[in-house]
């Protein structure tokens, strides 16, 4: 993808979400650089300018824009939503509510907003679904249903019995033989990602803004027939620290559990994913002709293209065999970003 002024421009008019990432552009006027998806009224062609990094802009002289927020990492969840998060997984019982926000200098619609638009509830409901999945692994675990009602902070079991099940689907007593997905957003220097884990190791990981991201969990969903639900899960943290170390440079093999869901060949593609070595790539054609199928090559990308576990599983190290890197859900900036900090850190 040839970067043009013309398709640079073009871009931020378009606010193409797919150029994050690629290029900053840099008002004259104003001494403002702002992102390509940057929602401001924009400028005259004649008056911008454009950079690669940001880095490159400030050292022009310009200053980040306070409406995108070209410095922070893409989609990132605000370091006080990050602080009540770690409350709620400290204390199940909690219950935060609206005037205990504004006591912090939190406005309730702020934070209101930001979870219907990230999590597609409200904070309420969040606290609510975080809730209950504690007291499901707890019943699951041997504890007693009106002791781990007493624990999630409900005064009557008629009314712990009505929340878990307009959440789970089931009653608590009959959780025992259910299932569900734990699910958790996290950060990174390319975006926020959603990760899904089970007890067995992560069966997802996404970056939020993916397109058609509801269907991959509905796939997943039905898939393993478990209901996800907002919650912790022993192999997050492992995760956390794990791509914490591959973003800094320090870490070349991931080794926190998978738990994929595909067919036996889809199985087959994305171990062999995990085989390509870290600094290198291949054709959709060389990872056919591994399998042995050298006219899968269409079979091959499908099943590259609905592995839910990027990164870990690396289908950005598969390219098209004229070199151009296609195919990746996660958006190009982001396969071309992970390449290059792949041979970065092999080299």
């Amino acid at each position: 993808m040839k970067l043009t002024a013309d398709r640079m421009y073009q871009a931020s008019l378009d606010k193409d979400s797919s150029f994050e990432g690629t290029y900053w552009m840099g008002v004259k006027t104003t001494g403002i650089f702002c992102r390509p998806t940057c929602t401001a009224r924009k400028p005259k062609k004649e008056n911008v300018e454009f950079f690669l990094s940001t880095e490159e802009a400030i050292e022009k002289g310009y200053r980040a824009c306070k409406i995108c927020k070209p410095l922070k990492k893409l989609n990132e969840t605000p370091q006080y939503i990050q602080d009540l998060l770690a409350e709620l997984a400290q204390n199940i019982s909690l219950k935060i509510k609206d005037a205990d926000l504004s006591k912090r200098n939190i406005e309730p619609v702020t934070l209101r907003r930001w979870f219907l638009k990230n999590h597609g509830m409200t904070f309420q409901a969040f606290q609510r679904e975080f809730r209950m999945n504690a007291a499901f692994k707890k019943i699951k675990n041997g504890e007693s249903i009106i002791e781990t009602a007493l624990d999630s902070g409900y005064e009557s079991l008629s009314g712990f019995n009505e929340g878990f099940k307009n959440i789970l689907g089931i009653s608590p007593k009959k959780s025992k033989r259910q299932m569900i997905i734990d699910l958790k957003r996290i950060e990174t220097p390319l975006g926020t990602m959603f990760a899904c884990a089970v007890d067995e190791g992560i069966c997802l990981l996404e970056f939020t803004d993916r397109k058609n991201m509801e269907k991959q969990f509905i796939s997943l969903s039905k898939a393993l027939n478990a209901e996800i639900v907002q919650g912790e899960n022993k192999h997050f943290k492992q995760l956390e620290e794990e791509l914490k170390e591959y973003f800094e440079g320090k870490r070349q093999i991931f080794e926190v559990p998978l738990y994929t869901t595909g067919t036996p060949f889809q199985e087959k593609v994305w171990q062999l994913l995990r085989e390509i070595p870290i600094g290198e790539t291949r054709t959709y054609k060389q990872q056919s002709e591994f399998l042995g199928n050298p006219k899968a090559i269409r079979a091959v990308g499908t099943a590259n293209g609905i592995n839910k576990i990027a990164i870990l599983i690396p289908c950005h190290r598969v390219i098209g065999s004229n070199g151009e890197l296609v195919g990746y859900a996660g958006g190009i900036w982001r396969k071309q970003k992970l390449l290059e900090l792949e041979k970065a850190i092999l080299f």
